[in-house]
């Protein structure tokens, strides 16, 4: 069986123009900063009202959601799979695990978009809200992901 050939930047671009507020968290948000890290998936949050334009963006790609869109905000997440997969946050707000409560719309204001080719562009929690995503699990992996958000906000952002 041959898997379907995904193009990243397209899934961006449609992800940008859907006008889906949609932010990539997650090792693969590690990646486009240039972190050393590796990962087989896409993790995104977005706002609890997008998910229909998300998905409709996702279409084209053959990524078809394990729920529909009532059951997404009851549960708060869903996943849009084919040989790709794509983890899908739909939260107003969600603790750490110290009990802080990060919410979407505050995360979402400080932003920052990164541009991937002259014409495409993915959004990324800022540093310290990315390493906040990061505290919602706090797996070991997380930890490491933290580690190294901080030696990079040490470089340059704050």
């Amino acid at each position: 069986m041959k898997g379907t050939e995904f193009d990243e930047l397209a899934f961006f671009a449609a992800l940008g123009a859907s006008g889906a507020r949609a932010l990539l968290i997650g090792r693969r948000a590690l990646v486009v900063l240039g972190l050393p890290v590796l990962t087989a998936d896409y993790d995104f949050w977005i706002h609890i009202d997008d998910i229909e334009c998300f998905n409709a963006a996702a279409e084209p790609f053959d990524l078809m959601p394990t729920r529909g869109p009532a059951e997404a905000r009851r549960h708060g997440r869903y996943a849009l799979e084919n040989d790709e997969h794509v983890d899908v946050l739909v939260a107003r707000a969600v603790p750490t695990t110290e009990g802080q409560r990060v919410e979407f719309d505050d995360v979402w204001s400080r932003r920052r978009a990164y541009p991937l080719t002259p014409a495409i562009s993915v959004v990324l929690p800022a540093h310290a809200d990315l390493i906040a995503t990061k505290r919602f699990a706090s797996r070991p992996k997380d930890l490491e992901d933290i580690r190294l958000l901080q030696l990079l906000e040490g470089e340059g952002e704050s």
